[in-house]
């Protein structure tokens, strides 16, 4: 597996642990990282880029989900979906240079490991929705 898609599956849980556990991002990152000491200094260092966008970014983020997921709040959504959507949003936000596809492809890899098989679809298409929303921002 390579250091990127190691880092985005880090990220995700680090989204997941505060999502669920209701912890602020300095907590996170205490626990989190004392129990996967092990990680390199690159796998760590993309993976907390990645959550600090994130969070940082939150409301912007869930807002931008929402706005492209029809007809699901947030709340509604799987943990783990919601989580993913997150992590990936925040890379297209922070990290334009990174081609869109690019971003998707990742997200569903990593959603193919961690989430439902019928998730992929839907995940697939906020994505895409959002990331052509973005692009149209920034072009316009």
């Amino acid at each position: 597996m390579g250091t990127r898609r190691k880092s985005r599956e880090l990220a995700l849980q680090m989204l997941f642990q505060s999502d669920m556990g209701k912890q602020d991002a300095d907590q996170v990152r205490r626990t989190f990282w004392a129990e996967h000491a092990s990680a390199s200094a690159e796998v760590r260092g993309f993976a907390d880029d990645l959550f600090r966008v994130a969070t940082d970014r939150l409301p912007e983020i869930d807002g931008l989900i929402e706005r492209h997921a029809e007809h699901w709040r947030m709340e509604r959504m799987a943990a783990v979906d919601r989580n993913i959507l997150r992590a990936a949003v925040a890379e297209l936000l922070g990290f334009p240079a990174t081609p869109r596809a690019v971003i998707i492809n990742e997200a569903l890899e990593v959603a193919r490991k961690f989430s439902a098989p019928e998730s992929l679809q839907f995940i697939n298409g906020v994505l895409d929705s959002v990331g052509r929303d973005l692009e149209k921002r920034i072009a316009g």
